[in-house]
């Protein structure tokens, strides 16, 4: 199987965090993101001078406030940025595409305002590998049907043609990450151990709430 982009003894292991709620980053998925707070501006200019490497982690609700800010899930995602516009008004609009997921093992002291950790990545080094395709665990019809029925429960319009043309691995990515799941959904769909693991549980996703209706009304993203 093919590798996707660096080798893992290329990836740093200290890095910047930004710990945004409601965004989701995979590997191989693509984040694009609106910088405009004076710390993640920091964040971003550090970041493309030392590798273009950051991480995106949500907070964790059941954590209680710290000395650097909210309490974290352990688990996040490393991104590189590969798309880079800065606007009249100072801000950035970048795209952060995912690399590889990590584990916390510490905070590290903040630099310029934001927060910076060391993490582990050797227990998802299977994440820099290309997924095959055909790597759904059940008939792809069965995922459009639940997607269709989720879209219309939601409200929301969607490009048929382009979902329809997206290869199995693109397609779980790309609707993991963009539908309107809460935070502890979305932190399950990161953690599922592999593609496999992760389809079943974005179509158990779909159809609950294809059924029940039960969708986060505030599901932007939120800066923490």
């Amino acid at each position: 199987m093919a590798v996707r982009g660096p080798q893992l003894d290329q990836l740093p292991d200290e890095f910047p965090v930004f710990p945004l709620g409601g965004a989701l980053l995979l590997p191989g998925g693509h984040l694009p993101l609106n910088i405009f707070e004076p710390r993640y501006l920091a964040m971003v200019e550090d970041a493309l001078g030392e590798g273009r490497y950051f991480g995106m982690v949500q907070p964790d609700k059941r954590l209680g406030h710290g000395e650097n800010g909210p309490g974290l899930y352990r688990i996040g995602c490393l991104g590189r940025l590969t798309s880079f516009d800065e606007t009249n008004d100072g801000r950035f609009l970048i795209t952060l595409t995912g690399v590889i997921r990590f584990t916390i093992v510490e905070e590290i002291e903040m630099r310029r305002g934001y927060r910076r950790v060391r993490a582990g990545l050797a227990g998802f080094a299977a994440d820099l590998r290309v997924p095959g395709e055909g790597a759904l665990p059940f008939p792809r019809p069965q995922l459009e049907d639940a997607l269709r029925r989720y879209f219309t429960s939601a409200g929301m319009d969607v490009n048929w043609n382009g979902l329809e043309t997206m290869p199995d691995a693109t397609l779980v990515t790309s609707l993991s990450m963009a539908c309107p799941f809460t935070n502890e959904e979305k932190q399950a769909l990161l953690e599922a151990k592999d593609l496999t693991e992760r389809a079943r549980a974005l179509l158990a996703l779909l159809e609950i709430g294809a059924r029940d209706g039960d969708f986060d009304d505030d599901f932007e993203p939120k800066a923490s």
